[in-house]
């Protein structure tokens, strides 16, 4: 018999949200109570969105909080994931089953690594077979066909491998505070080649009479906002998409979480023509979203990149993961690194033909993020002197 009593959640709200703090203490920006119920309360995801919030406590028995909480949805389609398995859905779709519903544990339309198992460390060990066990039988009773992990810490990706879930690899590229004293204490570590691009683009943004401006949580006003959701919205009406997030998520999370948020615009001639957000905590900025109503060779970089890259430096933040994919960064010294997700695929037949897929992937994203290194802008090792 389990230790632990386990509740399902249809809505972050259902939680104590200073329970939920209490075990988020040094998770991050998106596993904060605050982040997910704004994208809930905004109607970001829950009905209609394919998002159906249905998260997990484990309740030690006789105590009056929990022990464990993990964020998890019901989905009905692999949009907003970043680890993708269209291709595992097209697989079940031919055997004429249904790969939907699945559950996803992660921060919807996030890629970034932080914990998925929110508990004390000694606890997490022992709650993984009872969470386990519960996703199962959830499974069972709605035909699921799988739970997903996406973008857990090292630790945890080993305990859930350990539980019997497939580990995959995936790789991004993050910018990493190798104890630089400004941009051009960074630049000087880059050969004279790439070092000179970095100057043009910046040069060439100048030239083009643009200056970013930051704001942070607290000093973005509505019309700033407005302002931002256009650029967010063009962003994807490019790739013939809408956006994920609602106007109203933005508002939420400038409100509920003012020092984490960082928004930087970029001015042209005394107007607003650009526009990207950030969010941060104590060792590490997050580059989440971007737009521009105006092409401006090297702006994106200049927006994205390196006035993330110069506020980390002042900052003296450690860490900068600007999101998914981009080889483009490489050249702008970002280095690879790994990432990883787990899958718990409850058809055997289908467990056995993924695991042999993520294996052999594997050894792709090792030699993939070889070959990257080697691309490095850097004339001696990062942060060598």
């Amino acid at each position: 018999m389990s230790e632990y009593e386990v509740r399902f959640h249809r809505s972050i709200n259902e939680i104590s949200a200073e329970a939920w703090r209490r075990l988020a203490v040094g998770a991050g920006p998106f596993l904060q109570h605050a982040f997910l119920s704004a994208l809930e309360d905004s109607g970001s995801v829950g009905p209609g969105t394919g998002w159906a919030p249905n998260h997990i406590t484990l309740w030690r028995r006789g105590e009056g909080q929990p022990a464990v909480v993990v964020p998890m949805y019901r989905k009905s389609h692999s949009w907003g994931e970043y680890v993708f398995d269209w291709a595992w859905a097209d697989a079940w779709a031919r055997f004429g089953l249904s790969y939907y519903p699945k559950f996803v544990t992660a921060v919807p339309f996030t890629p970034s690594t932080g914990p998925r198992i929110l508990a004390a460390e000694d606890v997490v060990e022992t709650a993984v077979p009872a969470l386990l066990e519960a996703v199962r039988k959830t499974l069972n009773r709605v035909g699921g066909s799988s739970w997903h992990v996406l973008f857990p810490r090292e630790a945890e990706a080993e305990q859930l491998q350990q539980a019997g879930l497939l580990r995959r690899h995936g790789s991004q590229f993050h910018w990493f505070n190798h104890d630089y004293q400004d941009f051009d204490d960074f630049l000087s570590r880059f050969n004279s080649r790439r070092r000179k691009n970095v100057r043009k683009e910046r040069r060439g943004v100048e030239q083009a009479g643009i200056r970013c401006h930051r704001f942070t949580g607290e000093q973005i006003d509505e019309a700033l906002w407005d302002r931002f959701y256009r650029y967010y919205l063009q962003t994807y009406a490019e790739r013939g998409q809408q956006g994920y997030l609602s106007r109203r998520f933005f508002s939420l999370l400038g409100g509920l979480m003012p020092e984490s948020v960082l928004l930087i615009m970029a001015e042209q001639h005394g107007e607003w023509v650009a526009g990207a957000l950030y969010l941060r905590d104590e060792e590490r900025l997050y580059g989440r979203y971007w737009g521009a109503e105006v092409e401006v060779p090297g702006l994106h970089f200049e927006a994205c990149y390196y006035q993330g890259i110069e506020y980390c430096i002042e900052q003296g933040l450690l860490r900068f993961d600007a999101g998914a994919q981009g080889e483009h960064k490489l050249a702008r010294g970002f280095e690879p690194v790994r990432t990883d997700s787990l899958h718990w695929i409850e058809d055997e037949r289908f467990r056995d033909a993924i695991d042999r897929f993520c294996r052999e992937e594997a050894r792709y994203v090792d030699s993939y993020m070889e070959a990257a290194r080697e691309t490095l802008p850097y004339r001696q090792e990062p942060g060598g002197h």
